[in-house]
């Protein structure tokens, strides 16, 4: 199964504001780091980028495999829907844009599992959140936000087996998540870490 995958990223400047310590630089390494691994996964055909950045729009533009989409500014769920209307016919999902630590291999580990499911979703480490939600064959729906992973599950998302290690559940909200997974993280979060050291 081919997916689409939709990665929401706030204007760095903004997402500066909840990894508090963090440089613009650094909030704009983390997506840009995640994309970079959506991109790379071999079940992925396109990434749809949903960004009022510009510096991350002009990042991501050169790369054939990557649309950027207007965020509509209405929160992350309408984000997510504007970029899912982007995407078109086919198996969808979207990926929260902090989780640096993702390899390509993780990606198409959990996009394998979700083929068996008409909805799913991957609960991030604490077992609250939600960082990858996917839908194939049916009506998009998510509901990101507190408590996600539990509403998820109220939309019908089946849970998908990834391993709590997996640079997947390990999205990054402060900095000691972060340091939690530095030695994991993408090249452009590690570099852009060190310039701020």
């Amino acid at each position: 199964m081919s997916w689409t995958v939709v990665v929401p990223l706030k204007p760095a400047a903004r997402g500066k504001s909840r990894l508090t310590g963090a440089s613009v630089e650094l909030v704009r390494a983390i997506g840009l780091d995640t994309v970079t691994a959506a991109v790379g996964a071999a079940s992925v055909v396109r990434v749809v980028v949903v960004t009022s950045d510009a510096a991350t729009a002009a990042a991501v533009a050169d790369d054939a495999r990557v649309t950027v989409a207007p965020d509509p500014g209405a929160g992350l769920n309408a984000a997510i829907a504007a970029g899912v209307a982007v995407a078109g016919a086919g198996p969808v999902a979207a990926l929260l844009g902090d989780v640096p630590a993702l390899v390509p291999a993780e990606l198409d580990l959990a996009l394998g599992l979700a083929a068996r499911h008409p909805r799913s979703v991957v609960p991030d480490a604490e077992g609250t959140g939600s960082t990858l939600v996917t839908a194939a064959g049916v009506p998009w729906e998510s509901a990101f936000g507190p408590d996600s992973f539990a509403r998820h599950l109220a939309l019908g998302c089946v849970p998908l087996a990834v391993d709590a290690a997996s640079g997947l559940r390990r999205d990054v909200d402060t900095l000691a998540q972060l340091r939690a997974v530095l030695d994991r993280a993408g090249p452009l979060t590690r570099a852009a870490w060190t310039a701020g050291a």
